[in-house]
């Protein structure tokens, strides 16, 4: 199969994950475990790709070990954070909008669908990275894409671990963390997740193919402007007056010393 016919039938996949989670949302009544599956749903487009194309075995076997690796983390840490909390509020607002017996069906378009064809969109360079080049050994592109995943995973994992031990501390309640990693950037996470989108980016481009990096170009504008900084910031200065001095003194994304 061609390029774009290894990318198009990588959407049904995509489409038999939402839709079984979509049933299972409606018997649960709860449409957040969407969320939980963002990160496999990559690890099965990653597979699916690797089983249609005869790329390099290293790049290939580089790039799986890297998406299991994020994808797993993922699932695993907003599974454990979301566990006995109900509904996230984003959709618990749709619900009330919408009313129990029509958000059932609306969610399917709204939320799963929706979801399932951004992940297709932005999975492409995980078919970059793997289907143009059969050579054996890897080169400089995929060393730096290598240490830029590195750093990211450092920043997402590291962000949330950090994130996670101050929540549980009662003395913090209320408070804004402002340490480790949040001392430099305040969405440590989120430019984690992007530095990693980038580097599968570069693994695309070291295997010859560079349209897909309009992968981790859209990725890293969710990040900034829909689901990711944009509308925590909002919800932050909402609800906690302090955080206010904490972004005159923080970086919005990019780490940088205190204060710039």
């Amino acid at each position: 199969m061609s390029f774009l016919q290894v990318y198009l039938s990588g959407f049904l996949p995509v489409l038999v994950l939402m839709t079984v989670l979509w049933m299972v949302s409606a018997r649960l009544k709860n449409a957040g475990i969407v969320d939980i599956y963002w990160g496999i749903g990559f690890i099965i487009l990653a597979m699916y790709y690797r089983i249609n194309t005869q790329g390099s075995p290293l790049r290939k076997n580089l790039l799986l070990i890297m998406v299991c690796l994020w994808g797993l983390r993922l699932a695993i840490h907003i599974a454990h954070r979301n566990w006995g909390k109900g509904e996230d509020f984003r959709y618990r607002q749709f619900r009330q909008k919408y009313g129990p017996h029509r958000y059932w069906w609306i969610s399917f378009f709204q939320v799963f669908l929706l979801q399932g064809l951004l992940m297709w969109l932005i999975s492409a360079p995980l078919l970059g990275a793997q289907f143009y080049s059969s050579r054996a050994g890897l080169n400089i592109i995929d060393i730096l894409g290598l240490l830029l995943w590195l750093t990211g995973f450092i920043f997402e994992a590291g962000g949330d671990v950090q994130l996670n031990r101050f929540k549980k501390n009662p003395q913090n309640r209320g408070k804004v963390m402002d340490k480790g990693l949040w001392k430099y950037t305040r969405h440590p996470n989120y430019f984690g997740d992007s530095c990693i989108w980038w580097a599968y980016g570069l693994l695309s481009l070291a295997g010859g193919s560079y349209i897909p990096l309009y992968g981790p170009v859209i990725m890293t504008l969710l990040l900034l402007k829909v689901s990711g900084v944009a509308l925590l910031e909002k919800t932050l200065q909402e609800t906690k007056p302090q955080y206010r001095d904490y972004v005159a003194k923080t970086s919005p994304f990019f780490p940088l010393p205190p204060g710039r």
